[in-house]
């Protein structure tokens, strides 16, 4: 089993905590893309990255003084959105970290695919940002199917708890049978929503209780109950597992 989890906006840079136990696997095509991006100029990158005048000035600057390889944080510490502050890994057990390891992927758009203490530093770029790099017109054609040769190579199936803007880049190459996808909603009005929040926390949650269960089996998945959530197996199929809060 492989769990793919999409990345966060919003990263810090953390040396101390825990060490860096290696380099991204994808490191020659992310320094295409930093190649890429330092030829563009300040209007053209704050128009990729979608974000205000300030947001984009840090970036500049992180964009100018860029090292890939060294003053590097562990992928899993660097994020800092709600999922990662929902899966705690800085309060984890060794054991529960060595989980992680081996089978949490985080798919992104700049490194492609990070083992958990693969060391990284701040940038911005989401998957869906339209940048020509490598001969490709965008970050879907730059990284094609690379990024799930690797997970095939690593997992005879995905458990797949990354938004639809990352497992795109990953799922449409799996036959279908191989990746199972959760989803998280709640009954609005007679029907299950997804909301947005929730979605993040259940997915971060659920990393943290795959890990502190050692779960391996696609069918153990279903135990999950943390934040309300349940298990609904009428709403269920083989590959997609639904998980409603508070029930039905």
């Amino acid at each position: 089993m492989r769990i793919i989890v999409s990345p966060a906006k919003k990263m810090k840079v953390d040396t101390d905590s825990l060490p860096v136990e290696g380099l991204p696997r994808f490191l020659p095509q992310t320094e295409q893309l930093l190649a890429a991006l330092r030829a563009m100029g300040p209007q053209e990158l704050q128009a990729l990255w979608k974000c205000s005048g300030s947001i984009a000035q840090q970036n500049l600057d992180r964009l100018a003084s860029m090292d890939l390889r060294q003053g590097l944080t562990p992928a899993v510490l660097s994020y800092e959105g709600i999922q990662y502050r929902c899966m705690a890994p800085g309060v984890m057990a060794a054991r529960q970290l060595a989980y992680l390891q081996d089978r949490l992927r985080i798919l992104s758009g700049f490194y492609g695919m990070l083992r958990p203490f693969d060391g990284v530093t701040p940038y911005r770029l989401e998957m869906q940002a339209r940048l020509a790099a490598g001969g490709a017109r965008n970050l879907y054609g730059f990284w094609g199917d690379r990024l799930a040769r690797e997970l095939a190579g690593e997992s005879d199936w995905v458990l797949n708890l990354a938004s639809k803007e990352y497992s795109r880049a990953v799922t449409p190459f799996f036959p279908e049978d191989r990746v199972l996808t959760c989803t998280f909603g709640q009954w609005l009005q007679g029907k299950v929503v997804e909301k947005g929040t929730l979605c993040k926390m259940a997915r971060g949650q659920m990393v943290r209780w795959l890990a502190e269960n050692a779960v391996d089996k696609r069918e153990d998945v279903a135990g999950f109950g943390d934040l309300d959530y349940r298990f609904d197996p009428a709403l269920s199929t083989d590959n997609q597992y639904v998980f409603i809060k508070g029930g039905r």
